[in-house]
């Protein structure tokens, strides 16, 4: 997976744990991962281990311990914006990330369930409007699925455009979130 590598957050250890747990929804399985701090990564995908994989290119430096039952309350969570993506995520997030990426998730989060937005009405809302791509990238580098509702930005001309977790996954989250 393209995107943030988390593996040099100022302040912590370089061997610090990141604890994890899976679960299966409409969207396919769902990891969810957690730092002391909070929610760090809710990555979709089709195969556990691809994920498992994933977290690790990540979260390089991490030690990582699978404790679903710990876990049960955020990954009932992330199933559940899953299911209904319209709904807040309530468990607190360890959001990682450059300043900039801060920065443009922050307009996205901001952006309501049901409506979408280019990826140039972003870059104009954050008061850097010629850095479109810059915006885009972040968006891809989201390792936060549905809690950053990346999935509501779109091309300039409405068309959907690349999501980390799959044009189809894109689709379904808009849809869901319009019939609601």
């Amino acid at each position: 997976m393209s995107g943030m590598n988390a593996s040099a957050v100022p302040g912590e250890q370089s061997d610090a744990e990141i604890v994890y747990g899976l679960a299966s929804s409409s969207l396919g399985t769902v990891l969810v991962a957690r730092k002391a701090t909070g929610v760090c990564a809710i990555l979709l995908g089709d195969s556990a281990e691809r994920l498992k994989r994933d977290l690790g290119e990540i979260f390089r430096n991490y030690k990582f311990t699978r404790q679903d039952q710990a876990l049960s309350s955020e990954i009932s969570a992330a199933v559940d914006i899953a299911e209904r993506p319209w709904a807040p995520f309530q468990p607190p997030l360890a959001i990682g990330g450059t300043e900039f990426q801060r920065i443009v998730w922050s307009a996205v989060s901001e952006v309501p369930p049901g409506s979408t937005v280019s990826y140039s009405e972003i870059a104009r809302r954050i008061g850097a409007p010629a850095s479109l791509r810059a915006v885009a990238g972040a968006c891809a580098a989201n390792i936060l699925a549905i809690a950053i509702p990346c999935h509501r930005i779109l091309r300039s001309n409405g068309t959907l455009s690349g999501y980390r977790w799959g044009l189809e996954r894109k689709r379904k989250l808009i849809e869901r979130e319009k019939r609601h």
